[in-house]
Parts: structure tokens; C-alpha cells; sequence
């Protein structure tokens, strides 16, 4: 465990950051666009400190971040704070809060799939989202779940297509809701729920029926 101390966030709160945090140690700082930079720096000099300006803090980049840095055991003794940049930052004692609850609100799509009998996919199995490959997680006639190396953001009008030796199924949807991952070991990747509209349900009963996982 090293003396430094990581701050990150907006690049425009970066300077009142670094200047609160000047008097307790070196200061690496990394903008919020910079957070896989931000997360390889911390894992290979393992800060004293790493503080998350707050605003950060609540989005899918900073939740994923907290979650890597708090889910690490070699980062056990790395305090986390989230940290206003116009207040004063969080007591010491306080440690490693908690990282915003990542769990995506349940949707009339989310609803609506669990009704529809949503069925878990086998492994690997993969679906285009606009012409690029992702990985399918589950599929009703409904809608379906996602991840993909890509950005999908609420609200996104996609095309999913379904194909196997059957033929191809397509669909226009919307995303529901998103979230941005960092899997340890793995790239970074967003998961998405994609709620359809007007899909053919006996073409995408007969898909997940052979893709269903055994």
C-alpha cells in the first residue's frame, strides 16, 4: 500500500480536488473519462486513498469503479471516499462507503418479460444489437438482456437480430435500461435489458427454446 492518493471525477472539479488533497500526499488525478486508466493505476500502486467526486460517483462508470476498487481484496486496506467538490470531503474515519445500489429499476419491460416466461440463454450463445455482436442472456417474447462491448444507453431505438440454422429472427426495440461493467479479468462492457416492439413471439419461442440453457 503506497502514501498516494487517487481523485477522480469531472475534468473541471479535477484542480479544487487535487488541491484539497495536496496536503496528505502525492496526488495521482484522472478524469471521469479516464476511469479504466484510473482503475489499472490503482490495482498497480494500490493508493492510500482513492476519492470519487460525488457527481461521478452516481454514474454507471463510477458505480462500476467503486464496486472493482471496494470487491478487491488486495485493495483492502484503500480507503474510498466520495467527496464533493464544493464541501468538504467525508471525515477519515469514515471508510469505504458503500457504492451506489447498481441493481437497475424494475420496468414495464422488466415486468412484462418475467409474465412472459423469460428464459435463460446457453452460454455464448450471440445476437447482433445494429449490426454488432452481444451476448444474449435471457429472451422472452418480450424483450431480452444483453452484454455488449459497446455503448447502449436508455431510451436507444436498436435492431436485434436472432439468426441460427432456422433463419434469421429480426426485431426493433428500445433499451430499457443500461448498466457499464468492469469485470475483473475481463474488458469492460455494458449489460442492457432491450424491450421489443411487435416482435414475431413464435419465431422468438422457437429461438429460445433451442438456445435455452440446459
Amino acid at each position: 500500500m503506497s502514501a498516494t492518493i487517487v481523485v477522480i471525477g469531472p475534468e473541471r472539479t479535477l484542480p479544487t480536488l487535487r488541491a484539497r488533497f495536496e496536503s496528505g500526499g502525492r496526488v495521482h488525478s484522472f478524469t471521469d473519462a479516464e476511469a479504466i486508466e484510473a482503475l489499472e493505476h490503482i490495482f498497480r500502486h494500490r493508493p492510500r486513498i482513492v476519492a470519487v467526486e460525488r457527481e461521478f460517483s452516481g454514474t454507471s462508470r463510477g458505480v462500476a469503479l467503486i464496486g472493482r476498487v471496494k470487491d478487491d481484496p488486495t485493495l483492502a486496506e484503500c480507503e474510498v471516499r466520495v467527496v464533493a467538490h464544493d464541501a468538504s470531503p467525508r471525515p477519515s474515519g469514515v471508510r469505504r462507503p458503500a457504492a451506489p445500489d447498481t441493481t437497475p429499476p424494475v420496468t414495464t419491460m422488466q415486468q412484462g418479460v418475467r409474465r412472459a416466461a423469460r428464459v435463460r440463454i446457453a452460454d455464448g450463445t450471440e445476437v447482433l444489437v445494429d449490426g454488432d455482436p452481444a451476448l444474449l442472456i435471457d429472451l422472452s417474447i418480450l424483450g431480452a438482456q444483453v452484454v455488449a462491448p459497446f455503448a447502449l444507453k436508455p431510451n436507444q431505438r436498436v435492431r436485434v437480430s436472432f439468426a441460427d440454422a432456422r433463419g434469421v429472427v429480426r426485431c426493433v426495440g428500445s433499451v430499457a435500461w443500461a448498466s457499464f461493467e468492469m469485470p475483473k479479468n475481463l474488458p469492460t462492457r455494458y449489460r442492457a435489458g432491450i424491450e421489443f416492439n411487435g416482435a414475431n413471439a413464435e419465431s422468438l419461442s422457437l429461438f429460445f427454446e433451442k438456445h435455452r440453457r440446459s
